[in-house]
């Protein structure tokens, strides 16, 4: 190819001078281009990253708060976050409307297009689509940081065929302005958390259903999800294995029906179809089951639309499409409808609770927060616990540093005996007790706890049980997720202090050994040893030895604390090997007595002991005070209430 350059050029100045020029015009064009396209393709990008950057993928796999080495060829397909492409030309990025590339904010001196512009129309629609599907899910501007949170799963996924439906301007404005997709679905609904069950809770689902409606004749496949659920696997490859499928849904299925990754055995399958997660193409079938369904919703406004759905997709079940796919027959006899299995998209039960895909050595694709007991808090603590939930850096460098604690369990207690409910509040009892003591020394030192993973021998439902479900895999002891002991909602609600005494701030069991805790964390980590007074070395002192821990006496007062610790207050965590006996209590009994009237609303109840009206048993946190406490449901109308 060199050597055909240098003839012609050889040849052009044998002839005239415009030949000449036009030669030397072409070459000196080559050369200039081939140097941009190699110092694009070398050069360092100096796009910005927001806090949604993270480290790149490895081949760990982070789930239910475990750390997990998979194989490196599975590496890819995994849920630790990636770091975000660097920005686009603004060109290029801005696409041909509003939408524009995912993560690239619009040039800040670029005025918001008006609303019309993020209509639901089939171009806007079409121009995310990607091999005919489009992923939606859609919320108001409470759900903000769960929108956030499934977007960034869905592009770490390398996944760019996403939609958001918002259902408030304010959410409509903050997602366009950091470079989210998003559509106006014209609800004009308040900004705020509405609430699990409420007027307006009902009416989002409505929405859901007008949304699928209107979808469908567009000719896209959708794959509709909520806000409360996140994407821990690229879905696609595993929907496109059943093309005859009209609908594939979640469901709400504890009992495994199989152990491989195919569907459930729908004639086996107990639980509530769940419409959190489910699949639809724009066939005939469908679209009449999403019209009916609507026109449901819309006809009576106190039906829930998943019951809705339930309902009259269960018109009719069976026969088998045929014998291997697993789909089925619904609805009025020509729907195909496939069940996903539920070890796989997961529950809040078979995820956080039996940890079924574990224990199948799965894969799981999706993680669903149902099966839990504190509102909109909870679901979030329940993702964090998991290590799956998107914060900003300050959630992980909070003011003040941390405390965190070694539970101290005797083995007989965890594992010895039958597992019954007076096993299981001896057990939980025992670190209720240390956490108490944990709460209130974080509380005198001002600093933010981590809870400790907390041990239950029975499993927490809305009904009489015998311990765990029936069919479930659910081993016993297991790590329950927090809810199931403490109201994590009052817990992170703001008090009066005057009433209640200071806030204490609270993270996760597994936030310490969280990929996105900081380096300055990391790294400043004080160890403290409780020791019984008097015996040598243990003395209240601030010397710490690089060979070991911080000495520090059992059964300390407010003054002693303070004194020591105060001398660490630019240490990040500090670390207790243990907190029984550790701390005497407040000095100012003002300050107890508000401690106290706090702490004792953070406790929930266990739920619920068979065939008894009513069968549930309040947790207290200060049962040890009360001799002869013992965990038996409410006696009576006036004793069914929180411990005072």
């Amino acid at each position: 190819m060199v050597e055909g350059w240098r003839n012609g050029f050889r040849e052009a100045t044998n002839s005239k001078p415009l030949f000449v020029t036009i030669y030397a015009t072409v070459i000196i064009g080559v050369l200039v281009s081939s140097f941009y396209v190699f110092s694009a393709i070398y050069s360092p990008t100096n796009g910005s990253t927001s806090w949604l950057s993270s480290p790149p993928l490895s081949n760990v796999f982070v789930a239910a708060g475990r750390i997990h080495k998979l194989p490196q060829e599975n590496a890819t397909s995994q849920l630790l976050p990636v770091a975000l492409p660097p920005p686009a030309p603004e060109e290029e990025a801005q696409g041909k409307s509003s939408l524009g590339k995912i993560w690239v904010s619009p040039p800040k001196d670029k005025k918001m297009p008006p609303l019309e512009a993020f209509k639901l129309t089939k171009e806007l629609f079409g121009e995310r689509v990607k091999d005919n599907v489009i992923i939606v899910t859609f919320g108001n501007y409470a759900f903000m940081d769960f929108i956030l949170t499934w977007v960034k799963h869905l592009t770490d996924l390398d996944l760019s065929n996403i939609l958001v439906g918002a259902m408030d301007t304010k959410l409509l404005e903050a997602l366009y302005w950091k470079g989210v997709p998003v559509f106006d679905m014209g609800s004009h609904m308040s900004t705020v958390d509405v609430g699990w069950g409420s007027p307006t809770f009902h009416k989002m689902g409505r929405e859901k259903v007008i949304l699928i409606d209107s979808v469908l004749p567009f000719g896209y496949e959708l794959l509709m999800c909520d806000t409360d659920m996140v994407w821990l696997k690229n879905p696609l490859p595993y929907l496109a294995r059943y093309p005859d499928a009209d609908v594939l849904t979640s469901s709400d299925q504890v009992v495994p029906t199989v152990v491989d990754d195919s569907l459930d055995i729908w004639q086996q399958v107990s639980g509530a179809y769940n419409i959190g997660i489910f699949h639809w193409r724009p066939t005939e079938s469908a679209k009449k089951l999403a019209k009916e369904w609507k026109d449901i919703l819309i006809a009576d406004d106190k039906v829930w639309d998943q019951n809705g759905f339930n309902e009259i997709v269960r018109r009719q079940l069976g026969p088998s499409v045929d014998g291997d796919s697993g789909l089925f027959y619904a609805y009025d006899g020509n729907l195909k409808v496939g069940i996903l299995p539920a070890s796989i998209f997961c529950s809040g039960h078979t995820y956080f609770v039996q940890a079924m895909y574990q224990q199948l050595r799965l894969e799981p694709y999706a993680l669903h927060t149902t099966f839990q007991y504190a509102g909109t808090e909870g679901k979030r603590h329940r993702l964090r616990e998991g290590m799956v939930f998107f914060d900003p850096p300050e959630y992980y460098d909070a003011p003040g540093g941390f405390i965190s604690f070694k539970p101290s369990i005797p083995k007989s207690m965890l594992l010895d005996g039958n597992h019954t409910i007076e096993s299981h509040f001896t057990l939980v009892n025992h670190q209720m007790k240390q956490i108490r003591s944990a709460l209130a020394i974080a509380s005198l030192l001002n600093r933010t706890l981590v809870m400790p993973p907390i041990w239950c021998r029975l499993d927490r439902l809305w009904f009489g049980h015998p311990g765990t479900l029936e069919g479930s895999m659910t081993r016993q002891p297991f790590i329950c997720p927090l809810d199931h002991v403490f109201e994590v909602n009052i817990m992170l609600t703001e008090m009066p202090e005057e009433e209640f005494g200071p806030g204490i701030g609270i993270r996760e069991y597994s936030f310490l050994d969280n990929p996105s805790l900081p380096k300055q964390v990391k790294e400043s980590w004080l160890d403290v040893q409780l020791c019984q007074e008097g015996k040598e070395g243990c003395v209240a002192s601030n010397i710490t030895t690089p060979s070991g821990p911080l000495k520090f006496p059992k059964r300390s007062n407010e003054d002693t604390f303070k004194a020591i610790f105060s001398s660490f207050s630019d240490v990040k965590v500090i670390k207790f090997s243990s907190v029984e006996d550790a701390f005497t209590g407040f000095s100012d009994k003002e300050r107890e007595e508000r401690f106290r009237r706090r702490v004792k609303r953070y406790v929930g109840i266990w739920c619920c002991e068979e065939n008894k009206t009513p069968g549930h048993i309040y947790y207290d946190m200060y049962w040890d005070e009360k001799p002869g406490w013992k965990p038996v449901p409410p006696q009576t109308p006036e004793e069914d209430h929180p411990p005072l």
